[in-house]
């Protein structure tokens, strides 16, 4: 079997060095839609988006830890741990949990801690749990955990894991606001260390089962946590504690996202869907989980 779930938990976990720079964070940014200004009329860029553009103003989008280093280990680490072999065409990004213990430096250097936490069989799939523990000389900093949805390798009897939906939120949402992809998004942000072809060479994408390249998903998730930032949190990026997301369709460069957001008790509940295709859903069971 291409996945060996005895022999991918057991095996030691992989530790590397993580450096980044003001100008990978600005990139990132970029990546994820910053300087774009809402007011088409208008050829200056938002002052507001300074803060993720201008090096001496420079906030760091929480979301950012996922390419930090040009990319935690993550999916693509994942498919190179002991006990997996699977064919890359095979795999999708199913969701993302990340756990921040403070804000992220603007320049940093800093210990990464991978391993499989976990492997679910799903019947048609499995689902792989890449946990990624990264500290500096402070202490830690943050946890990402990717879940890796691999087609056609479950079945084989064993847990099939806990559930992660949740019930949509109730009533009207709090805010809705919307967010196009430009059509060489996915081509800029992939610079931030996420190179897998499915983004960018056709050929490689209809292999997969796609018409054209697609948009990652991590970038959907930077896209839609940096809305939430902007306009429930006032722009302050320390109030995020965590944020977490299932990947629920994919994304076209060139597509709008519609990002609807609802007020809770310590957390804001989040869901975001593609105008173009009659609202069709792209991530669910979306929490950021934030500081007063």
């Amino acid at each position: 079997m291409p996945i060996d779930a005895a022999t991918a938990l057991a095996a030691e976990p992989r530790s590397g060095r993580l450096a980044w720079t003001a100008k990978d964070v600005q990139l990132y940014h970029l990546g994820v839609g910053a300087g774009a200004n809402p007011d088409k009329d208008s050829p200056a860029t938002d002052p507001d988006e300074l803060r993720y553009t201008l090096e001496s103003r420079l906030h760091v989008l929480p979301s950012f830890a996922t390419v930090a280093g040009a990319g935690s280990p993550g999916v693509i680490g994942g498919l190179s741990m002991p006990g997996v072999d699977v064919d890359l065409a095979r795999v999708l990004h199913g969701g993302q949990s990340l756990t921040l213990y403070r804000p992220l430096p603007a320049e940093g250097e800093a210990t990464a801690t991978s391993r499989i936490a976990a492997v679910y069989d799903k019947g048609k799939a499995a689902v792989l749990v890449m946990r990624t523990e990264v500290a500096d000389a402070d202490g830690p900093l943050w946890t990402n955990d990717a879940q890796i949805f691999v087609r056609g390798e479950g079945g084989w009897g064993g847990d099939r894991g806990p559930s992660v939906r949740r019930e949509p939120p109730a009533g009207e949402p709090d805010r809705v606001v919307e967010r196009p992809v430009r059509q060489d998004q996915a081509l800029l942000y992939r610079l931030s260390g996420d190179l897998n072809p499915l983004h960018a060479d056709p050929e490689f994408a209809k292999l997969a089962g796609f018409e054209r390249p697609i948009l990652h998903g991590l970038c959907t998730y930077g896209i839609t946590l940096k809305a939430v930032v902007d306009t429930l949190l006032g722009g302050d990026v320390a109030r995020v504690r965590a944020y977490t997301t299932r990947f629920a369709g994919v994304v076209h460069p060139g597509e709008t996202l519609r990002v609807r957001m609802w007020r809770g008790d310590g957390e804001i509940r989040v869901a975001v869907s593609a105008v173009e295709r009659n609202e069709a859903p792209v991530l669910t069971d979306t929490v950021v989980t934030t500081h007063p």
